[in-house]
């Protein structure tokens, strides 16, 4: 069977042909580049937990070695430190993972890692894949498809024709693949914009992200961050106005050393400038995601990064949705419900994130007015934009699919436990097949269904024992006679789920269903529809997206215009 064709090799394009591989499907990565990343340290990307371990599951090392995981946030306003917390370095994947319960419930630690170490790390790993093949100087001009697959030309010294089963456009802001297909691409332009530096310094929070907003000196901007990076560097943003003037050499320089003494009681620490730029801000989301075998992922589809969301973490989450669909698709066929579904649940989950960072900005950049003077109120604009920079709260927290189109029909059998349908699963530790124990993290992005079973005391068992004992044959014989692959995994316990429940969860670590011990056809019904109905052998395609210089051009005037 032909291969998935990805259009695009920034982080979510190589993410998505590592996470298809992973599954066993080939993939043709074209790179309108050279096939290298250029070192911006100034260009530094910050990963939620739970994306940061997805991305080291993929094969990229470069997180542990280039990557910093903030052991502390601190909040500032005016002179005072307004919030401080510390951060649980035990969810990112790399540490040492505690089950004291006892411990206090910290915030996941975000990971900070400059975009081209993060870009280099997944080369790394596709470099030790076969069945991903990257092209680079290939520039797309031309995407067709027909009801058997997509046919692709590129220009350039590999310029050819290309054949794929599915093409995904990861290609950026100014995606190609969405201009061919006509999307449309509404939204705001310039809703934030920073100047930025990364540079070696001392700062007296070693380790520490820092937001200071309303500094106390002269001429300060109106919000700063600082976020570590490895070898005493730091990314230093200092919020501008939306439409003010062009930020020069001097007038930086003149920033940080302001900043540097500001945060030094005075005197501005020796320094290193590394790198510097201006970034820029802007909320846009395409119309659709899906085009029959043609998809958007990543900010060909969307762009946001106001008041502390992140723009790549969500590219990623759409990799982590789009990728195991797209694997059962390709090896199986499937229903047109189950890519159907991509659109309808990252669509809606980028949509709400973008709604509530609109709604944040007047009240959090607006001054003035009766809300300064609220009791409370810059307390509660601390707390929300803490939220949004920790991966928490409506501009942070991991995204659910309550209303999926893959949910299954209600169930006498169903229970509540303390994760909602559609939301994602608690990493708790869990004992797989070989007898390991592991974390429920570790078995997600292989394609199969999870079935965790809720045993108390089997952790003090031999595995030879509890694997032939109580519900655990008939469950296996359940599991089995499902319409999809699946594992079963067995877990002492799982918050709000009593003892012999069993969670159904999807390949991308989201709940589909909780039921009151083993219910082979309520079991099978929902790993049914969380693959979307029964399998066909082919998808009905769309309306082919051939395309022309002109309605090139005039997919560019739509989406300029909205």
């Amino acid at each position: 069977m032909d291969p998935v064709i990805i259009v695009g090799a920034g982080p979510v394009g190589l993410a998505l042909s590592l996470a298809l591989a992973a599954q066993d499907v080939p993939s043709v990565v074209l790179d309108e580049g050279p096939g290298k990343e250029e070192p911006r340290p100034a260009r530094s990307v910050v990963l939620r937990a739970d994306m940061a371990a997805t991305v080291e599951r993929l094969g990229c090392t470069t997180l542990r070695d280039e990557g910093v995981r903030w052991v502390g946030w601190r909040g500032m306003r005016r002179r005072q430190v307004v919030r401080h917390l510390e951060l649980d370095l035990g969810l990112g994947g790399t540490e040492e993972w505690s089950e004291d319960p006892a411990s206090p419930a910290a915030p996941a630690a975000p990971l900070h890692i400059p975009q081209h170490a993060l870009a280099r790390g997944l080369r790394d790993a596709i470099a030790r894949q076969k069945l991903i093949e990257l092209v680079p100087e290939a520039r797309l001009d031309t995407v067709e498809q027909d009801r058997d697959g997509v046919v692709a030309h590129t220009r350039g010294p590999a310029g050819t024709w290309w054949r794929g089963s599915h093409l995904v456009g990861c290609d950026g802001a100014r995606s190609t693949v969405r201009k061919l297909l006509g999307i449309r691409f509404p939204g705001r332009t310039a809703v934030e914009r920073h100047a930025v530096a990364a540079l070696r310094t001392e700062l007296p929070w070693p380790g520490e992200a820092l937001l200071h907003r309303q500094p106390p000196w002269r001429g300060a901007a109106e919000e700063i961050g600082a976020r570590p990076l490895p070898d005493g560097v730091w990314r230093i943003d200092w919020l501008l106005p939306p439409r003010g003037d062009l930020v020069t050499p001097d007038a930086l320089i003149a920033r940080i050393r302001e900043t540097l003494a500001g945060w030094c009681d005075g005197v501005t620490p020796p320094y290193e400038l590394i790198d510097t730029g201006v970034h820029t801000v802007h909320h846009r989301l395409a119309r659709r995601w899906r085009v029959g075998r043609v998809l958007l992922a990543g900010d060909a589809a969307h762009l946001l990064g106001a008041v502390g969301t992140q723009g790549l973490d969500e590219g990623l989450r759409d990799v982590d949705n789009l990728a195991w669909k797209l694997a059962l698709t390709w090896h199986h066929g499937g229903s047109d419900r189950l890519l159907d579904s991509y659109q309808s649940e990252r669509r809606a989950a980028v949509a709400t994130r973008l709604r509530a960072a609109d709604q944040s900005l007047p009240v959090l950049r607006g001054g003035g007015g009766l809300r300064t003077y609220l009791p409370g109120a810059a307390r509660g604009h601390d707390a929300l934009l803490t939220d949004g920079h920790l991966g928490r709260g409506p501009l942070g927290a991991p995204p659910a699919y309550p209303h999926s189109p893959l949910a299954p029909p209600h169930a006498d059998g169903q229970i509540p436990v303390g994760t909602p349908p559609g939301a994602p699963v608690e990493d708790v530790r869990v004992t797989a097949p070989d007898g390991t124990t592991v974390r429920l993290r570790d078995r997600l992005g292989q394609g199969r269904l999870l079935v965790l079973l809720i045993a108390p005391g089997t952790g003090v068992w031999d595995r030879r024992h509890w694997r032939t004992a109580g519900v655990m044959p008939r469950l296996e014989e359940a599991v089995h006679a499902l319409p999809v692959k699946a594992e079963v995994l067995v877990s002492e316990t799982y918050p709000g789920a009593p003892a012999h429940a069993v969670l159904l969860v999807r390949p991308d670590g989201h709940l589909v269903a909780a039921f009151s011990g083993v219910r082979p056809e309520e079991l099978y019904a929902a790993a049914d529809a969380a693959r979307g109905g029964p399998l066909t052998d082919r998808e009905p395609a769309e309306a082919s997206a051939g395309t022309s210089s002109e309605a090139s051009a005039k997919s560019d005037r739509t989406a300029d215009t909205h």
